[in-house]
């Protein structure tokens, strides 16, 4: 909090933590852009009936009919993604939770240390562009740390999920745009990821989700209102995006590979579980001459497990996870989820992602902004990688040292 002043809202009485010395209000340019994280969010379910705002918002804009989380498929890593527009190998920040060798404990991402790379949120404050977050979750809050000229902690919080329901983050979002409107501003809405892991009639009925999706449209339109109210909407670009879907296991549908794994004579107390519900991250904690065997025997064992999709060697390249994801990556099949150390007790929530069947997401551009085709139908893939070269190409800030990861979707 070094060189941070706090800043009343007046018009909601919320409370925002700003880099001091900065002007209220968005300088040097018109335009603004805002990404909408829908935490979670499947793209069939913006067709469900339960959101008639977002799917009007989705066929007046681009809309991107296949676009992917990127792995692992969790909310950390995706949103450093979004705001970096580079793969987990440059960003440090490959999943929710990884084993930190240092300290010799598993951890989730939650510092600002974490993400070892410039974000897109920096390039804009260096070329005097103003920035806010607007994030619902504690660990993304902690994550991006002091980086957007404007920032609000989540609160009030929910006990157990540590995220601020909708209706709380979408008043912080009005207020920011109303006293102090940034150029940029970056949101995530949790509820529907949240009430969705806890959802015990998520393989059938899925009824605190549909209430979620009913209110977080609800939520977004009063957003999206307010920026036509204001007339920022004119020259405003609109994002919205999950990081990640959600898939759904009954309670005989679990994988522990922990068991497995001590069982064999060469791994036995010398391995490592980082749990990211869909996604096991193994690492080797034995000998360095012994770590190739040791993946091998990995990789084998875990391939035996009822549930399991696939177990990659951490350095595959397709997967680009750097070294905090470990060794050893395993995802689950659809319809199973991973509770490790424990198989009781680790992971009892029916609701989970990190795999493969959690790629699909949302992903479309709104806005009043020019360069924002109207009712249109991208045969493109969009990643939640692109939004950072999308933004970046919108405020013509330039590119990182080595060029981006993803693509610009417009312009």
């Amino acid at each position: 909090m070094k060189r941070r002043t706090f800043l009343q809202a007046g018009a909601a009485g919320l409370v925002f933590s700003t880099i001091a010395g900065t002007p209220a209000h968005a300088a040097r340019s018109r335009k603004r852009a805002y990404v909408l994280v829908i935490d979670g969010c499947r793209p069939d379910e913006l067709d469900s009936g339960l959101t008639p705002n977002l799917a009007a918002l989705r066929d007046g804009g681009l809309r991107f009919a296949q676009a992917l989380s990127m792995p692992v498929m969790e909310t950390i890593p995706n949103h450093v993604m979004m705001m970096t527009g580079l793969r987990p190998d440059r960003t440090g920040v490959s999943a929710n939770s990884v084993y930190d060798r240092r300290r010799g404990a598993v951890r989730d991402l939650d510092r600002p240390s974490d993400i070892r790379c410039e974000t897109v949120i920096g390039r804009l404050n260096r070329r005097g562009h103003t920035t806010g977050t607007v994030l619902s979750k504690s660990y993304l809050y902690g994550v991006f740390g002091g980086r957007a000229t404007h920032r609000w902690e989540p609160s009030p919080t929910l006990p157990i999920t540590e995220h601020a329901p909708d209706v709380f983050t979408i008043e912080a979002a009005l207020a920011m745009h109303e006293e102090l409107d940034p150029n940029l501003m970056f949101v995530n809405l949790g509820d529907i990821d949240r009430f969705g892991h806890a959802d015990l009639t998520g393989t059938t009925l899925q009824l605190a989700r549909r209430l979620a999706l009913a209110d977080t449209d609800v939520q977004v339109q009063r957003f999206i209102d307010a920026l036509k109210a204001s007339g920022a909407w004119e020259n405003a670009v609109v994002i919205v995006l999950a990081d990640h879907s959600m898939d759904w296991s009954t309670p005989d549908k679990v994988i522990s590979l922990a068991g497995p794994l001590e069982g064999d004579p060469l791994l036995a107390g010398k391995v490592q579980i980082a749990d990211n519900g869909g996604a096991d991250l193994l690492y080797w904690t034995g000998p360095r001459s012994q770590r190739e065997r040791a993946v091998d025997r990995m990789r084998a064992i875990a391939r035996e497990q009822d549930g399991v999709l696939a177990a990659y060697a951490r350095t595959a390249d397709w997967l680009r996870l750097g070294p905090e994801a470990g060794d050893v990556v395993v995802f689950c099949r659809a319809g199973w989820r991973f509770s490790d150390p424990d198989p009781l007790t680790s992971n009892p929530i029916p609701g989970n992602h990190g795999h493969p069947a959690t790629r699909a997401i949302p992903f479309f551009v709104a806005g009043g902004h020019p360069v924002v085709p109207t009712a249109e139908v991208s045969s493109r893939v969009a990643r939640t990688l692109d939004v950072a070269p999308t933004l970046a190409r919108f405020f013509d800030v330039g590119r990182p040292s080595g060029g981006y990861d993803g693509r610009a979707l417009l312009g």
